[in-house]
């Protein structure tokens, strides 16, 4: 996952980018995990981590790495909920306290604590380490989106305490819908795949299951992936359809969406019957978890067009 890059003077906290592959197949988060009090936080855990960063796609994020026995590294948190909330609904704050989320920890490769960095388009921006004031912090969330305006993630959400949005939302919201939120959250995938399968079932129209889906199930075939040896294998055989489908599933999850439809492209033309055939229809849900509008999808689908025919 290659780092973006913001202008202005912050200097980098971490070694490199995001290495998810640390966390294997992660434990469920603990169901008596506090909601947070304000809209603006999510509070992320080893179990979902990985949804987390997926949902920077729509919504760039600050990630807020701080330590709960170490009771002032908190500020660095508090400060960043106090910006993001300036800038309600368009960027999130992603709280991680490393006493519960080690593996967490882990995957970000950070050098002190507390630490922030943005990730917008699930690819991490190094922010700063320490504590930095509101103030600063307003011109840093400027620049936070600003890029994320220019990669294409201006998406908004409710930011609103949790139990006003959930007030609202509680009734409209279909049970289905509500069963695969909650399997995210503690990691059972399974789950929440056979939530959004049920809702698909009762109403086969229901795009944001559809959507939903596609994402949840992506993130169930990397879950227990070890990326150097999927890319390794991917090299070495050429002609392995399971083993480039992975490599392309690893892409979008680390934000490589453009890379990963070239290599299934490239592969529909390399193929034919029954393997290109499932390498289409793999192209085809990986368009729906990036979705139906993004240029990358709309430029991929002609490119599979042209292979095509």
């Amino acid at each position: 996952m290659g780092a973006m890059s913001l202008p202005g003077s912050f200097s980098p906290s971490l070694r490199g980018a995001v290495d998810l592959s640390s966390l294997g197949r992660p434990a469920p988060a603990p169901a008596s995990a506090a909601a947070s009090p304000s809209g603006v936080v999510l509070d992320v855990t080893d179990a979902t981590l990985e949804a987390a960063i997926l949902g920077t796609r729509e919504v760039p994020a600050l990630f807020v790495l701080w330590d709960g026995q170490s009771p002032q590294t908190k500020a660095a948190l508090d400060n960043a909920v106090a910006a993001a909330q300036k800038v309600a609904g368009r960027v999130r704050v992603c709280s991680v306290d490393i006493r519960t989320a080690p593996g967490t920890a882990q995957a970000f490769q950070v050098q002190q604590i507390p630490v922030t960095l943005a990730i917008i388009g699930a690819q991490p921006v190094p922010l700063f380490a320490g504590v930095q004031p509101v103030a600063q912090l307003d011109a840093v969330l400027d620049q936070v989106l600003q890029l994320a305006s220019q990669h294409g993630v201006t998406g908004t959400f409710d930011a609103r305490p949790a139990e006003a949005a959930a007030a609202d939302e509680g009734a409209d919201l279909p049970v289905a819908h509500a069963l695969a939120y909650e399997a995210i959250e503690r990691g059972d995938y399974a789950a929440a795949v056979a939530a959004y399968e049920q809702a698909l079932k009762d109403n086969p129209a229901d795009a944001d299951a559809k959507a939903g889906l596609a994402q949840v199930q992506l993130l169930q075939r990397v879950a227990a992936a070890d990326p150097a040896a999927a890319r390794a294998a991917a090299a070495e055989r050429p002609g392995d359809v399971a083993a480039q489908l992975l490599v392309a599933d690893l892409d979008v999850s680390g934000g490589h969406v453009e890379d990963a439809f070239a290599r299934l492209v490239d592969l529909i033309r390399a193929t034919s019957d029954e393997d290109r055939d499932r390498v289409r229809t793999h192209l085809l849900g990986l368009f729906e978890v990036v979705g139906s509008a993004d240029d990358r999808v709309v430029k991929a689908r002609r490119a599979l067009m042209s292979a095509l025919f």
